[in-house]
């Protein structure tokens, strides 16, 4: 049976859409005592699956082969592990005016999240710019978060929601780390099977993230998550965000022309540099936050849908500024591959046109 797919030309993901109706799942019918109990060690089982996948399928010889080009993946790196962070740090003023301290810990755990691989791929590539750049910026953003995304919650995130302690510590590295590491040494002997299959393992990928959020929230709706959440503070909360991708968007197109990028690497290093992946922070919220991870996720999911409605729009103004002689040869021409190497959910409905003159304005 085919999946059903939304138009074209509505700019919402709809693998979005099944997380939120997840939400909706966990709140009418959430997992409670011994449910609850195996469900956290099948949800424990299935993260550390998840990321032993990861690590097979991101490629650390491209990777390093990529470092002939080491200013655009530091400039990246920069804007995902210390612009980003620096901003979340300076939303704490706005605690608890407009934010509640739980939706402002979600806002900064989503600042510390690594970069998208697929989706700042594709936008790239729609927008005529370095796209093997964009392949390797994202790859080293995602090997990089695997540790420091944990060591900077544990640095920044104050409590004992995701306090730095020992417990949480190895935690992080027999969930995360170690399978990540596992799937990388293990490349050589299953990174073709993992290749061959990707399409039927990417349910597997998206079918552990729905299971993430429903366990989160299941546990959100014991704590009575929805009586800390008033629709104006999450009105706010989404109006901070828009703020912080705008100002992301901004800081990663002129900061990299004041850096002297020429054009196509300033469509990657602003694409690569100004996003988060849902599929990497959701599983590393689980292992952070444990029972509190309900509202930390939040923010997060919010954010990956903005993201990805205004950078499809951007994407496309992009590809209509390039002069003719800049067009690379090969242009993409068709659709942009669906399904993203981390969760397959970065961008399924994401088409680039045919010719750059042709794309909207």
């Amino acid at each position: 049976m085919n999946r059903p797919k939304l138009p074209s030309w509505l700019p919402v993901d709809g693998y979005v859409l099944v997380l939120l109706g997840t939400v909706v799942l966990a709140t009418l019918l959430p997992a409670s005592g011994p449910a609850a109990t195996v469900l956290g060690y099948v949800t424990t089982g299935a993260v550390g699956f998840l990321f032993l996948l990861y690590g097979a399928r991101l490629s650390t010889a491209e990777a390093v082969q990529g470092l002939k080009h080491w200013r655009l993946h530091l400039t990246v790196l920069a804007a995902t592990f210390v612009a980003f962070p620096l901003l979340g740090l300076a939303a704490r003023a706005l605690v608890p005016h407009v934010l509640t301290p739980e939706l402002y810990t979600g806002l900064l755990f989503l600042c510390l999240v690594p970069s998208t691989i697929q989706s700042s791929i594709a936008f790239t590539s729609i927008a005529r710019g370095n796209v093997a750049a964009a392949i390797c910026a994202g790859s080293f953003s995602s090997i990089v978060g695997i540790l420091l995304t944990p060591l900077l919650a544990a640095l920044l995130i104050s409590g004992g929601a995701a306090g730095f302690s020992l417990d949480s510590l190895l935690r992080i590295v027999l969930q995360l780390l170690v399978p990540f590491v596992a799937g990388q040494v293990l490349r050589r002997w299953i990174g073709g099977y993992v290749t061959r299959h990707k399409k039927g393992l990417s349910y597997f990928d998206r079918g552990s993230i729905l299971l993430v959020v429903y366990a989160a929230f299941s546990a959100g709706m014991v704590q009575g998550i929805w009586q800390q959440v008033s629709a104006a503070r999450l009105g706010a909360l989404i109006a901070v965000e828009a703020v912080l991708l705008a100002v992301m968007l901004a800081l990663t197109w002129y900061g990299a022309k004041r850096l002297g990028f020429g054009r196509a690497d300033r469509v990657a290093i602003q694409f690569a540099g100004s996003k988060k992946s849902l599929a990497a922070g959701l599983p590393m919220a689980t292992v952070l936050f444990g029972a509190h991870a309900s509202l930390a996720v939040l923010p997060l999911m919010l954010f990956h849908q903005m993201q990805l409605m205004v950078c499809a729009v951007l994407a496309r103004r992009r590809a209509g500024d390039v002069p003719p002689e800049d067009l690379p040869e090969d242009a993409p021409t068709g659709d942009v591959p669906r399904g993203g190497s981390a969760g397959g959910s970065e961008a399924p409905w994401i088409r680039p046109e045919p010719k750059a003159g042709k794309i909207a304005g």
